[in-house]
C-alpha cells in the first residue's frame, strides 16, 4: 500500500453522531441518536424516490437522494440537535440557526481533502441540492419523526402526543403523492410486534 500524505478528521466527526441525542426536551422511553435517525431517513427517502418514479412518473435519482439523506443532519455534530419548538420559535431564531447551520456545513466540508470537496458539496450543503431531493428528504425526516412518536406513545409515553398530532397533520397535508402512498402502504405495520409481523406473512 502506498503512503498517503492526506490527513482528515471528517469521519472522526461523523462517528460522533451516535452520541448526539434527539428529542432532548422530552422524556424518552427509547433514546434515539442522530446516526440511527439518519439511516432511517435515508431508507425512507430512498423508498419515497422509488415510489415517485415507479408510480407517479418521477425521474429522480433514488440513490443520490438516499446518500444525501445519510448526511442530512451532519451539522449536528457541531451544533447539536436543536429541538423543533426552539428552532421555529421565531423568524429571528430560525434565520440565525440557518446561518449557524451553513457555517457548520462549510467547516465540515473544509475537513475533507481538497480533491473530494466537490463530491461532497451536494451532500452537505443543502442549497446545492436539487429542490426535488430536498423535498423528498424533508418528507422522509417528518415520517421518521412520526414513527418515533408512535413508538413512544405505544410505550406509554404521553410526552409525544402533541408532536405526533402535529406531524400527522403536516404529513396528511402533503401534496407529495409518494408520501401518501408510503403512509398507507408501509406505516400501519410499523406498530406491530414481531409476532404480529410474522402472522401477516
Amino acid at each position: 500500500m502506498s503512503n498517503i500524505s492526506v490527513s482528515s478528521s471528517f469521519y472522526a466527526y461523523l462517528s460522533r453522531l451516535r452520541w448526539i441525542k434527539r428529542w432532548g426536551l422530552k422524556r424518552n422511553a427509547h433514546d434515539e441518536n442522530v446516526m440511527e435517525h439518519s439511516w432511517e431517513v435515508a431508507v425512507i427517502a430512498h423508498t419515497l424516490a422509488l415510489i415517485k418514479n415507479r408510480y407517479y412518473g418521477g425521474t429522480v435519482d433514488a440513490n443520490a437522494i438516499a446518500t444525501a439523506a445519510l448526511y442530512h443532519d451532519i451539522t449536528e455534530v457541531i451544533t447539536g440537535d436543536l429541538p423543533t419548538p426552539i428552532k421555529y420559535h421565531s423568524k429571528a431564531i430560525n434565520a440565525a440557526y440557518k446561518q449557524i447551520e451553513q457555517q457548520a456545513e462549510n467547516e465540515l466540508l473544509s475537513l475533507l481533502p481538497a480533491e473530494l470537496r466537490s463530491d461532497f458539496e451536494g451532500l452537505i450543503q443543502h442549497e446545492k441540492m436539487p429542490p426535488e431531493h430536498v423535498s423528498i428528504i424533508k418528507a422522509a425526516d417528518k415520517i421518521s419523526a412520526y414513527l418515533k412518536c408512535q413508538a413512544e406513545l405505544k410505550a406509554g409515553n404521553s410526552e409525544f402526543e402533541l408532536a405526533a398530532e402535529q406531524l400527522a397533520l403536516a404529513i396528511k397535508a402533503s401534496e407529495q403523492a409518494e408520501v401518501i402512498f408510503f403512509m398507507q402502504a408501509f406505516v400501519p405495520s410499523c406498530g406491530l410486534t414481531l409476532d404480529g409481523l410474522m402472522k401477516t406473512n
